[in-house]
């Protein structure tokens, strides 16, 4: 009889391991710039099916954190660029807080909010135009936290691009740019008084875009690759996102801090592109987010940090049809707005059934009743016995 017990609980696990597979701690990016996505309210359950429990937004809207609430699920909250001129004034900031972040915390888990994004080192001419404003703003949003007694639940950061380092090769020698350290060295230095971390957005991808005859598509995929050395330290580097990795810790070490940790806010691979969108196609996209997440689920480190995990927020869940730019741009997500997977997710050994939102209840009870359809015979065909 304990064989037969045995049995069933295996089956069960087997069919929880088919439902969901993504216990690896992944962080997703949730954009929706579109006219096509599901509802907020539709979403928890589209992410507790691949069992992930931590999601970014890009703003406060009511109807996203009243979707999370009651889901366990930890949720990083976007203040727009927009918004950080006027949020260095403290009275507005707490205002804001109040009003945005306060009136939830009871339900949904909001554990951070997202001081703007890629305001340092932007081309674009307008996000220039906020750098004064940035740390100001942190500031005053960290004390309005404080004040209301929120500063040990909501943390207070801002995401970076890699176009503030001058250099990045060898990891070593990463540096900032000389026009970003005076406002990178006061941001860094407030990082490490209230414990929060360092966000920035990676893409090997871009790197590839740019000169694909020269930068090896296996080193940014995670595929098997004879790698390179860092000349000054003998570390060998297998991918291009863990040697970004290392070389923002290295341009932080340059600025006296080694106590503030590096988090990837965003990074990914677009699953179709423009004709001079070099990579950019469904497989290349498929692999470097499968294998990111093997290298995640085996609990990996940098070479330059191999005993610390990294913490990764995939950027995106949904493909935007309404973002601007070349086509990869509307193409970063996992999924199409129809809750239909892009690609296989599969990690290890197991793969992610392909399904839309409205049929996921469907097939989850599916596969129970093909189980305990499997159970029974096996204990009918016992009991004959």
């Amino acid at each position: 009889m304990a064989a037969i017990f045995s049995t069933l609980l295996f089956l069960l696990t087997l069919s929880e391991s088919y439902v969901g597979i993504f216990s690896i701690g992944v962080g997703v990016n949730y954009g929706r710039i579109a006219n096509n996505l599901p509802s907020p309210s539709q979403v928890p359950n589209l992410l507790k099916s691949l069992n992930i429990n931590r999601v970014k937004v890009y703003d406060s809207d009511p109807k996203v954190l009243q979707a999370f609430a009651g889901t366990g699920i930890k949720l990083i909250v976007g203040l727009g660029n927009e918004f950080l001129q006027k949020m260095s004034d403290p009275q507005q900031a707490q205002t804001w807080i109040q009003q945005n972040i306060q009136p939830y915390l009871s339900q949904t888990k909001i554990t951070c909010i997202n001081v703007g994004n890629e305001v340092l080192g932007a081309d674009d001419g307008q996000s220039a135009s906020y750098d004064s404003y940035l740390l100001p703003a942190m500031k005053t949003m960290y004390a309005a936290l404080v004040n209301l007694g929120l500063n040990k639940q909501v943390c207070i950061t801002t995401a970076h691009s890699l176009k503030i380092l001058a250099s990045s090769s060898p990891p070593s020698q990463g540096v900032f740019r000389e026009d970003m350290v005076e406002y990178i060295k006061p941001i860094l230095d407030f990082h490490s008084q209230v414990d929060s971390p360092f966000f920035i957005n990676a893409y090997p991808y871009f790197a590839y875009k740019s000169d694909p005859d020269n930068v090896r598509l296996e080193y940014t995929l995670f595929e098997p690759n004879e790698g390179t050395v860092d000349p000054n330290t003998n570390l060998k580097y297998d991918n291009m996102l863990y040697a970004q990795i290392d070389a923002v810790y290295s341009a932080i070490k340059a600025l006296g801090h080694t106590d503030v940790e590096v988090k990837i806010s965003e990074t990914g691979w677009p699953s179709k592109g423009d004709e001079n969108e070099a990579g950019a196609t469904v497989e290349n996209a498929g692999m470097y987010n499968r294998n990111l997440m093997q290298r995640m689920q085996q609990g990996q480190g940098t070479p330059a940090r191999p005993s610390q995990p990294i913490d990764i927020y995939i950027f995106a869940l949904f493909n935007e049809n309404m973002k601007n730019g070349s086509t990869s741009e509307r193409n970063f997500g996992l999924y199409y707005p129809s809750g239909t997977l892009v690609y296989d997710l599969g990690v290890q050994s197991y793969a992610l059934p392909r399904m839309d939102y409205s049929s996921s209840r469907k097939n989850v009870s599916n596969t129970y009743v093909l189980v305990l359809q499997c159970v029974s015979k096996f204990l009918i065909a016992y009991m004959i016995i």
